[in-house]
């Protein structure tokens, strides 16, 4: 995002057509700002699904998943933020933690969590994709808009420029 699209203005400009996010995430990537359409992962402690998304999603995507506020293991570390980055995605948000943040933070993706964990998860497959997630005040649906900045996190219906 440019200067002229930081969340402050998107929300000044658009007023209730944007909603944010209650949440105060962390930034663990090396890009502090980024903006896409929605692909979202419901899981619990569990990675595989979150994988098999980042593989598969469109470049440009934001992968919103929502790990359920779990701080018991990390659902992304640096070899899923790899491979974000190079199929071209703009972020990763985990409703959840991350590890290996010191590689990820040298990476130029956007990558927001609620903390950090070493702990690996389980990879049992467990899950669900491209369905509505509700955290932070707001309805994850696959196919609308997230704006990310270091004010914060909105949402939109629709893209809010070219």
């Amino acid at each position: 995002m440019g200067d002229e699209d930081e969340t402050a203005d998107l929300c000044d400009q658009y007023g209730e057509r944007v909603r944010v996010c209650s949440l105060t995430f962390q930034s663990y990537g090396g890009k502090t700002s980024f903006y896409g359409p929605i692909t979202t992962v419901d899981v619990f402690e569990d990675n595989v699904l979150v994988r098999e998304t980042l593989e598969t999603v469109p470049a440009g995507s934001v992968v919103v998943v929502d790990g359920k506020g779990s701080k018991q293991c990390a659902l992304v570390g640096d070899r899923l933020a790899q491979i974000a980055y190079d199929r071209q995605l703009a972020g990763i948000i985990v409703h959840g933690c991350i590890r290996d943040s010191k590689e990820i933070s040298t990476m130029p993706i956007g990558v927001l969590a609620l903390g950090t964990c070493p702990r690996k998860s389980k990879k049992e497959g467990k899950g669900k994709r491209d369905t509505v997630v509700y955290f932070g005040d707001i309805e994850w649906k696959p196919g609308t808009y997230v704006y990310v900045d270091e004010d914060g996190v909105i949402v939109s219906d629709e893209p809010l420029h070219e």
